[in-house]
């Protein structure tokens, strides 16, 4: 090989070095697999999510912007009184996946047990992380209305806006999606029930550390 051959030969070397290196890094969202992620945003209203019709619309319409919208999407909301729903049995049988192919839980039962819901895997639609304590502003507060095997809170005590109907008075159960909070006791380690929100307005769900999110599982 001449000087000159053996040159061009040596340059080429970090172009293909880091080809390799883009090829390699971190793996990029795959909506076709996606079947599980937080809202990136909410409708807008506060707790007032449209009940749960307008809350799975929105979960479907964010999935479908991500390219995910082939699935059936529901949203992770329990309600009260008459007829009351439980956030589980929307949901589907899993396993479910986040954005990056991370499995967050392969059943009902592990997702209600052990699961691999954490701030690193619970992310948006577009795989993105959500704030989480210690962050600015906290986004942490995510909204379920449940108690922590997912199903509906018993008793007259207001637990779910209205059933996501209210956007002023009234109270929202909200989980942690970092699985952290003042302390280390469980209901500040929940992801579905920690503490219920101070209201039922924008304001009052920010002044906790909650912005209107919620969690968005795909039925099939």
């Amino acid at each position: 090989m001449t000087g000159l051959s053996w040159r061009r030969s040596a340059a080429l070397v970090p172009i293909a070095a880091l080809a390799t290196l883009l090829v390699s890094g971190p793996a990029m969202p795959q909506p076709a697999e996606m079947s599980f992620f937080i809202t990136s945003n909410g409708p807008g209203r506060g707790a007032d999510l449209g009940g749960l019709e307008g809350a799975d619309r929105h979960c479907q319409q964010l999935a479908q912007a991500a390219g995910a919208g082939a699935r059936t999407w529901r949203a992770y909301l329990s309600t009260q009184g008459a007829g009351a729903v439980n956030a589980r049995d929307r949901i589907g049988a899993g396993p479910w996946r986040n954005a990056r192919g991370v499995v967050i839980a392969a059943s009902v039962a592990e997702l209600h047990g052990t699961n691999n819901l954490n701030k690193q895997t619970a992310l948006t639609e577009t795989g993105a992380v959500v704030n989480g304590r210690g962050d600015t502003p906290n986004r942490h507060d995510i909204l379920t209305g449940s108690q922590a095997d997912g199903t509906a809170i018993p008793g007259e005590a207001d637990r779910t806006c209205g059933n996501w109907t209210r956007s002023g008075e009234g109270s929202a159960m909200v989980g942690h999606h970092d699985r952290m909070g003042l302390n280390t006791e469980p209901p500040a380690l929940s992801w579905n029930t920690s503490h219920p929100s101070r209201g039922c307005s924008p304001e009052a769900l920010r002044a906790t550390g909650g912005d209107g999110l919620f969690y968005c599982f795909a039925v099939r």
